[in-house]
């Protein structure tokens, strides 16, 4: 080999051992701390990729892209809010027991008079003495006096009758006059009412006069009065004999028929005498009126 040809050949192995020395090893490659961080941005954002991927892959059962959930939003808590309990006036109190006179829907003629009496039971625990009364609440008033001054003392668990004298309207129609009692302490209770018609022309008993009772020796009790109607009908009525504390002894019912507006007498032999005291006599139209009229004493003896 020619010195020429050696010399080549060295030069040729020179250059490739300088090529390798400059070239970078696969540990250099491994250990350079801006490939390991560039490998953890591209493995950071592929996973990132693939989540979002997987968020807006499509159900399975709509076939449509669902979107991104939001974190629910949570309120405060609420706080219980009290119930309150209404009280109740134990001392005030009553219970209706009936109407005595003018049932409701009772006709009556326009500006015909007549008399409406409830019977309620103090059901309180305080007695209702003079200083209570009954008052117009609402409605029609229909001439009522208003205050009606209470008659005397009603005990707790006591009954007691309460009327009031009214006047039908004029005008024909349906009208209500409600009405309360009133305390001491001007506290209203116990509502009460009356429901009328008023007819034009309605057949009905526009007055009761010359009421009379007195006792009969070894007969009974002798009772009397005068009805008066405004035009032809049928008056059926009977009796209440009253004594203070006692309950309501009453009559068969009886009637009288009128040919016209006229007044005719009604009398009743009443021997029924329970004990000696003193009474009243009280006559009541069942019909057309549904109303009581008058008084009349009388001692049994």
């Amino acid at each position: 080999m020619s010195k020429k040809t050696k010399l080549l050949i060295l030069l040729a192995l020179g250059t490739l051992l300088i090529f390798a020395c400059t070239l970078p090893s696969e540990e250099a490659r491994e250990n350079d701390p801006n490939i390991v961080f560039t490998a953890a941005a591209q493995t950071a954002a592929v996973q990132l990729t693939e989540v979002a991927r997987a968020n807006n892959a499509p159900t399975q059962d709509s076939g449509s892209t669902a979107p991104m959930l939001s974190p629910p939003t949570l309120s405060p808590p609420t706080a219980a809010i009290p119930t309150l309990t209404p009280t109740e006036d134990s001392c005030n109190k009553a219970d209706f027991v009936t109407d005595v006179t003018v049932p409701d829907g009772t006709a009556f003629s326009p500006g015909e008079t007549f008399t409406k009496t409830w019977r309620v039971k103090n059901i309180g625990t305080c007695a209702w003495t003079s200083d209570y009364d009954l008052v117009f609440v609402s409605g029609e008033k229909m001439g009522g006096v208003s205050p009606q001054p209470m008659l005397g003392n009603v005990a707790p668990g006591s009954t007691v009758d309460i009327s009031v004298n009214f006047t039908a309207p004029t005008e024909s129609g349906n009208y209500v006059s409600s009405w309360q009692i009133r305390n001491n302490k001007n506290v209203l209770f116990a509502k009460v009412y009356v429901q009328i018609k008023v007819q034009s022309g309605a057949f009905a008993v526009t007055s009761v006069s010359d009421m009379d009772s007195f006792h009969i020796s070894g007969r009974g009790v002798a009772l009397s009065a005068k009805i008066t109607t405004n035009k032809a009908g049928k008056v059926e009525y009977h009796w209440i004999l009253r004594e203070a504390g006692q309950p309501d002894i009453t009559t068969a019912t009886e009637e009288l028929n009128f040919a016209s507006g006229e007044t005719k007498e009604a009398a009743t032999l009443w021997t029924s005498c329970p004990h000696a005291g003193s009474f009243t006599a009280h006559l009541y139209i069942d019909d057309p009126n549904h109303q009581e009229f008058g008084s009349a004493s009388f001692n049994c003896p």
